[in-house]
């Protein structure tokens, strides 16, 4: 018999090793952050690089080797049934079977889900649990693995969340609390429970959450036992966590290589973007293991071009690094294209400049267009001498122009005929208030189809709605939310839980991934206003320090720059200042002496002064009044006379141009609002242009002097020249 034993024991083990990985992707994003994109689709069906979101995610699950997956959906179940159906993970030899579940009405968040989970008993063991928009190339069966690992020895161990850069001990969880950027969390509450019972431990504020968690067959149970856990991290982590009478336990997987992302916001959806066309999603990227099966060839650059030659690029066009053209799209003359994604089967007009946008299907785009860091959707027509400013979404089927101005963080959606009205019960609830409340602005041209959704929150909002705004301003593209006081001011020890004033909404997510450093233009400011020139200048200032660091060439730094302008409507002037002042500064102030100052400045001014004409027009006057301005209230201003004299050996200025400047009243410093001292180096200033005309002048007077020499020693020349040839003739003895 004891052979017998161990051999049940044996294949009880294969088992167990042959366990069927499954996986539950959460494809509802139970917030409204993407609308009206979202108003007739689901989050997960939106395009990332010119795929489903939901497909990247069957592609992360399955390069981790899960083979059932279980897609719970409420909203518009239809078409991700659809999109499932037409997935190539659905084909015959994929290796993983898809099982759509639609969820009852009633589930507003995934709490809701996982009960539902629980009820239909769809999980019979430990699973991998993500969102349907999750970009991920992690080994999650590793995950499994070591959770697997870990619940042999100890059975209330019931998750294990991924994260990146955690305690590399015990890996253990110990407390979680859910902050919000606005109104900023002052103080982090620590039980001092967990103090006392673990002497060592690390309190980590850098932690990136990969939102994949690995979950035993008994956590949707106890959302089922506690109605209270709506959102996983907020109150389910939170409340097991915190809880004396679960008694469970959660830990962290510290991922030391791979990438993983949620797209969970307007502001993470262009930065998973932009790190898939930088290829940190190796091996999903476009041009190897695209999910949708698009071909794309890979250039120098990082720019993607459907390999099917179908794509027209017209010969003076631009396409700049970090860009994804889909097939049978038409980029005409002279339009550029700069870090942007353009879907399939769109038109871009002649002249137009798109830069970190991201175009979908079916989009046709005028000419002299300008498009600035905006999400524009599928079957847009967007007409002529259009302008659309930064932080724009524009739904499915829109019409705006000619010449429409969109302001920053503006919200279009395509007006529904009367039958569509009530077609659907997925529409989105807010949709027919927001019709209710349209006056056709004239700023969209006079044939558009679009209807305008609120930017902020209502002139009647309470102080708690105000809050939750402030609060997701920190997760819209373009918008940095730098005019709010989002400072932190430390931590302190508790005796026991605190009471936590969470201003956050329900879809507030905890922790934030990565995001671009970025300067947005102040909500429903006027163009040329203080502040708005204000932040067009820091803008321009973070743009150039790209280009002086990534070594741009002038003419794409100037391409950024122009598309700046055009989206920010500022005078060239403002313009040319930013630049001036941007160049002045990348010149370094060097000790080793006066010889050593002149080529640092002359290595600069050489390299970047040609970018000063380059912006759209030549005004060296103005060029040198921008110099002077700087210099006064810079600490370069020893370095003003230098500068300048370089400027006028790069012929970017000349002697005409300092004269009629050193003219000039305002450079005298008259009628110029300064400070005393602001006003003293100004004419400071004026002092070495004034010297500097002198050394001309003298110049002038010496080549005025040496040319009555020559003549004077030509004439002696030709005289004795003649006496010569009068003694030649006469001859010798005469």
């Amino acid at each position: 018999m004891a052979p017998k034993s161990s051999n049940t024991g044996k294949e009880k083990l294969i088992d167990d090793d042959e366990e069927v990985l499954q996986a539950v992707i959460l494809a509802d994003s139970f917030n409204k952050r993407f609308r009206p994109l979202t108003a007739h689709k689901p989050r997960c069906l939106l395009p990332i690089c010119n795929a489903p979101l939901l497909d990247w995610t069957f592609e992360s699950l399955a390069l981790a080797g899960v083979q059932e997956i279980f897609v719970i959906c409420r909203s518009h179940a239809d078409q991700v049934k659809a999109a499932i159906r037409e997935s190539k993970w659905s084909k015959p030899g994929s290796g993983i079977k898809i099982v759509p579940i639609l969820t009852a009405k009633e589930t507003f968040s995934p709490g809701d889900a996982m009960r539902d989970i629980y009820t239909r008993g769809l999980v019979t063991s430990d699973f991998v649990l993500v969102m349907g928009d999750l970009v991920s190339n992690i080994r999650i069966d590793e995950v499994v693995r070591v959770h697997k690992e870990r619940r042999k020895t100890n059975k209330d161990a019931i998750m294990t969340m991924v994260v990146k850069e955690s305690d590399p001990e015990t890996s253990e969880c110990l407390y979680y609390e859910p902050v919000t950027a606005y109104p900023p969390t002052a103080l982090a509450h620590v039980p001092r429970e967990i103090l006392a019972a673990h002497p060592e431990l690390e309190i980590r504020n850098d932690l990136i959450d990969c939102s994949i968690d690995v979950c035993s067959v008994e956590v949707p149970s106890l959302f089922q036992d506690n109605f209270d856990y709506l959102d996983i991290r907020r109150d389910f982590v939170h409340g097991v966590l915190t809880s004396d009478l679960l008694m469970k336990n959660i830990h962290c997987y510290v991922a030391k290589e791979g990438y993983a992302a949620r797209v969970k916001d307007t502001k993470s959806y262009e930065s998973v973007s932009k790190d898939i066309l930088s290829r940190w999603t190796f091996p999903l990227v476009p041009d190897d293991n695209h999910p949708s099966g698009h071909i794309y060839e890979h250039e120098r650059g990082n720019k993607y071009i459907a390999k099917d030659q179908t794509v027209i690029l017209a010969r003076t066009c631009k396409v700049g690094n970090n860009t994804m053209i889909g097939s049978s799209t038409h980029i005409s003359e002279h339009a550029e294209i700069v870090a942007s994604v353009i879907g399939r089967n769109c038109t871009i007009g002649t002249g137009t400049i798109i830069r970190n946008s991201y175009i979908f299907d079916g989009t046709t785009i005028g000419s002299d267009c300008a498009i600035e860091r905006s999400i524009i959707g599928a079957g847009v027509s967007i007409r002529d001498n259009s302008v659309v400013q930064r932080g724009s979404l524009v739904g499915d089927g829109v019409i705006v122009g000619p010449s429409a101005l969109l302001r920053p963080y503006e919200r279009l959606s395509k007006k529904r005929e009367s039958e569509e009205i009530s077609s659907s019960e997925d529409e989105d609830s807010d949709l027919e208030d927001v019709e209710a409340l349209q006056d056709s602005p004239k700023t969209l041209g006079d044939n558009s189809n679009a209807i305008v959704w609120p930017i902020g929150p209502p002139e009647d909002a309470e102080e708690d709605d105000i809050a939750t705004f402030n609060n997701e301003r920190f997760m819209r593209l373009g918008d940095n939310a730098s005019d709010l006081d989002a400072s932190d001011d430390g931590s302190e020890s508790s005796s026991s839980e605190s009471d936590s004033d969470d201003a956050g909404d329900s879809d507030a997510d905890s922790g934030s991934l990565t995001a671009p450093s970025d300067v947005s233009l102040p909500l429903n400011l006027p163009a040329g206003s203080p502040m708005v020139e204000s932040e067009f200048q820091t803008e321009v200032k973070q743009s150039l320090e790209r280009a002086f660091t990534e070594g741009h060439s002038i003419d794409n730094a100037a391409v950024e720059l122009k598309t700046l302008r055009m989206a920010s409507n500022v005078p060239l002037t403002r313009v040319r200042e930013a630049v001036v002042s941007a160049i002045v500064e990348k010149i370094q102030i060097v000790d080793g002496g006066l010889v050593a100052q002149r080529k640092e400045i002359s290595d600069v001014i050489s390299r970047w002064g040609g970018l000063i004409d380059k912006i759209g027009g030549v005004d060296p006057i103005e060029t040198v009044s921008a110099l002077q301005s700087h210099c006064a209230t810079s600490k370069r201003l020893p370095l003003f006379g230098q500068i300048l004299a370089a400027l006028y050996q790069e012929d970017i200025v000349d002697e005409d141009d300092i004269r009629k400047w050193h003219r000039l009243p305002v450079a005298k410093g008259e009628g110029v609002k300064a400070k005393d001292d602001t006003l003293e180096n100004l004419k400071k200033c004026w002092n070495i242009g004034a010297h500097m005309i002198k050394q001309f002048d003298e110049q002038e007077s010496e080549e005025d002097s040496d040319e009555d020499e020559d003549e004077d020693e030509d004439e002696d020349e030709s005289e004795e020249d003649e006496d010569e040839e009068g003694e030649r003739e006469s001859g010798p003895g005469k």
